[in-house]
């Protein structure tokens, strides 16, 4: 079994494996496992026995390998006995970002028998009705409307704000934009070692967009791209936003774009899954504050000698 580094150049190789993967956590998005890669982690993966097997690797850091769940196209998940096995021949000694739909389906004695279990806090995703997103009902929302009607009276009414796709034509501007996002957050390796790195991520997504099945959204202001969010398909009922800035300085924005992803990216799906909160208090609060339907937990298994 040879695990080899995959890119999005890789997507249309692999996309057959993850088209039918039933799991509800952002890590199993087949666009996520490629464009997340820096210097300290870097994915790989194997073809073996109709399975995909993807892994995290950490040069500097190999206690943190791992893998996670195999993609198995056409089959159930594989039991824990299976999973022991597969991870063994492998050597890898963990699986990390396995939900808690997967744990649910074998007696916890029987998934004990082989696994240590513990939860990896702050990779729970936070999972929405994409119908509550796009219309914003009910009292619970009114802040939000509220800032959306001051948005359009200062800006959509007087013709200031266009939306467009992400495209070609488009994405060094957003690439450019992310660059002023960032700056205005201090996302410095040195300080924020979390946000470097999605931004890293964000603009992978973004340099090779044409190589892989995802959508986005732009919004320009006085003709300058103020916003853009990128998702994708994660399972049959559900997408997933892996990115969306906007620029925070402009009240309403965020809210505005956020429903317009809603409506525009993720028409046709039930849920839209945004991610975790990395136990960062702002961005928990702000997740918190559009009222999730439920949460995916995570966890990792680590394999019993």
């Amino acid at each position: 079994m040879k695990f080899h580094p995959v890119y999005p150049s890789d997507f249309h190789r692999l996309e057959s494996y993850a088209t039918r993967q039933p799991y509800p956590l952002c890590v199993y998005s087949l666009p996520c496992i490629l464009v997340w890669r820096n210097v300290q982690y870097h994915p790989e993966a194997a073809e073996w026995e109709n399975l995909l097997l993807v892994a995290a690797r950490f040069p500097e850091q190999p206690e943190k390998n791992h893998l996670i769940l195999p993609f198995a196209p056409g089959q159930e998940p594989l039991d824990p006995e299976r999973l022991w096995r597969l991870a063994r021949k492998a050597g890898f000694i963990q699986y990390s970002s396995v939900p808690q739909e997967y744990l649910d389906r074998f007696p916890r004695h029987t998934v004990e028998k082989w696994f240590h279990i513990s939860r990896e806090k702050g990779y729970d995703d936070y999972i929405y009705r994409q119908s509550d997103l796009a219309q914003l009902p009910g009292n619970r929302y009114a802040k939000k409307r509220n800032l959306i009607n001051q948005f359009h009276r200062d800006y959509i009414a007087t013709g200031r704000v266009t939306l467009e796709a992400v495209q070609g034509n488009n994405i060094a501007e957003c690439r450019a934009f992310l660059e002023e996002w960032c700056l205005q957050r201090d996302c410095s390796q040195e300080d924020n070692l979390d946000l470097a790195c999605e931004k890293e991520a964000a603009h992978n997504m973004l340099a090779d967009y044409a190589h892989m099945d995802v959508q986005g959204l732009v919004a320009r202001i006085d003709g300058e791209v103020q916003a853009f969010g990128i998702g994708a398909r994660l399972t049959a009922r559900m997408g997933v936003l892996h990115f969306e800035k906007a620029m925070g300085s402009i009240k309403g924005l965020y809210q505005y774009f956020d429903r317009e992803c809603a409506r525009r990216i993720f028409a046709g799906y039930e849920y839209i899954n945004k991610e975790s909160d990395m136990e960062v208090p702002g961005l928990a609060r702000a997740k918190k504050s559009y009222h999730p339907v439920y949460m995916v937990r995570a966890h990792q298994l680590r394999v019993k000698e």
